[in-house]
């Protein structure tokens, strides 16, 4: 069923067309997927670098400067994206979970083995039973809940994309670059002394080389980005795409990727092609869910009831008073944080107050993280970079992103401040009892049990004692 087009005449308005599409008329739709990307390009007033062809995509489209992903973590992130809604909805939250297998490791026969709600479809899915061609470039999946491949995709063969797709047949398309993950396969281009080392760090050679390999790296996913948009129009397929460029988190250093300040969560989102007039810049909240809505509005379909995204894209003008992130257990590193953006402040919650924000985690091995942890015990961080690498955290966070965008001075306990605090705990409150946020709840026996089994003795915290005993 999945494979028929299905000549239907649809009822949705895409794009403000101001009219149905029927389904020979529905444009492609290709996701341009940045892994580990922080968004300093060009067109987001980055003095850094020059990033002409990111630009040039954002000079035909709209550049949305308040993009926040649902998670600092990719598969948490990817699994909300791909189901339009919060992974702690579904239970999709924790880094890394419903995996039988993990790196040819079997988890044997007891294993969190996490399945979607009954009806609840994946955004491919409901696109290749729309009569879509749908096609994952890369071949990563990374969703944190049973999923079936062949269901969603109509070709499994990475590096063929729209390609294969028959001429007269729309496309959904992922394409997902390896943006902050190309490690040492780019070259050394931007000067190490010349970049701007934000305060929350100590000035050091080893950050200074992170921060510019950044930098190194965007350079190289520009030039991929510009090679996609040319096959597109060599192709003859751009004028009928519509395009989505977006990060799934903020770049690997600390206090950025895995965590909820706005290094983690406050991603590039540019979107492009068909219908989109360009040159619009745009500062309303947008949520990474809301990009299987967006996505399903500009082909013409009807958005299901279970997601929770909106369509930032339709006539409507949904906007969000507030968008929602949440930190939970990354690899072996059991945590909960909650954020909420407003359009000019962030709360933080956490939860595990008594636990720093540096546990042990996977990037201990780094000579930068050991550099970092040696400082701090010997007392060679300011009072500004030991709030991150110190033996605590506060219970809430509150910062003013107008005045103080790197979210260094807590608000929360001054009390010329108390109303906007009450006011993002409300936001907060509402939104755990109106979703169900699964992350309230201690991990599964079986997924604690499975993260034993991956990671072993680096899984210290508290939370596993009680099925040590069944690990063998």
């Amino acid at each position: 069923m999945g494979m028929r087009f299905v000549a239907i005449v649809l009822v949705v308005f895409a794009l403000g067309f101001g009219r149905p599409l029927s389904a020979d008329e529905r444009p492609s739709i290709l996701w341009i997927y940045l892994e580990d990307v922080s968004g300093w390009f060009s067109c987001y007033g980055d003095p850094v670098i020059e990033t002409p062809q990111i630009d040039a995509l954002a000079s035909d489209g709209i550049r949305f400067d308040r993009f926040y992903t649902p998670a600092g973590v990719c598969s948490a992130t990817r699994s909300a994206i791909l189901v339009g809604s919060m992974q702690t909805t579904f239970g999709i939250h924790n880094h890394r979970s419903a995996r039988a297998n993990f790196r040819g490791q079997s988890m044997g026969p007891e294993f969190d083995d996490i399945r979607l709600p009954v009806g609840v479809k994946t955004l491919p899915e409901i696109f290749r039973e729309a009569g879509y061609f749908t096609f994952n470039d890369s071949g990563k999946d990374d969703y944190n809940f049973r999923h079936d491949l062949d269901e969603m995709y109509s070709v499994r063969k990475p590096g063929t994309g729209w390609r294969l797709c028959p001429p007269d047949r729309p496309f959904f398309g992922q394409l997902q670059l390896r943006g902050g993950k190309l490690g040492g396969r780019v070259k050394k281009v931007v000067d190490r002394a010349l970049v701007p080392v934000p305060p929350y760090y100590p000035d050091t050679e080893l950050v200074r080389e992170e921060i510019a390999h950044h930098y190194d790296c965007l350079l190289h996913t520009d030039q991929q980005v510009g090679e996609i948009i040319a096959r597109l129009k060599q192709d003859g397929r751009y004028e009928n795409t519509v395009v989505f460029l977006f990060s799934d988190h903020g770049y690997k250093m600390h206090r950025h990727k895995q965590f909820l300040y706005e290094g983690g969560i406050q991603m590039p989102l540019i979107v492009a092609g068909r219908g989109i007039a360009g040159g619009q810049v745009r500062r309303d909240l947008v949520s990474g869910i809301d990009l299987a809505a967006a996505s399903l509005s500009a082909a013409g379909l009807q958005i299901p009831d279970w997601m929770e995204g909106l369509d930032f894209l339709g006539e409507d003008d949904q906007t969000r008073p507030f968008v929602v992130a949440a930190r939970d257990r990354c690899d072996y590193t059991i945590e909960r944080i909650r954020a909420i953006v407003t359009d000019r402040f962030k709360y933080l919650r956490n939860y595990l107050a008594d636990r720093p924000y540096m546990q042990p985690n996977y990037k201990d091995p780094w000579p930068v993280t050991q550099q970092l942890r040696e400082m701090a015990a010997n007392g060679k961080l300011n009072e500004t970079q030991m709030k991150f690498f110190g033996d605590h955290k506060p219970q809430e966070e509150l910062y003013d992103l107008w005045n103080d965008p790197h979210e260094i001075d807590n608000l929360a306990d001054k009390p010329r401040y108390r109303s906007i605090l009450e006011q993002h705990r409300k936001h907060l409150a509402e939104w755990i009892d109106e979703t169900g946020d699964r992350g309230q709840r201690t991990e599964s026996d079986a997924g604690l049990l499975s993260v034993l089994k991956r990671w072993g003795d680096r899984c210290v915290n508290p939370e596993y004692d009680r099925i040590r005993d069944r690990l063998q």
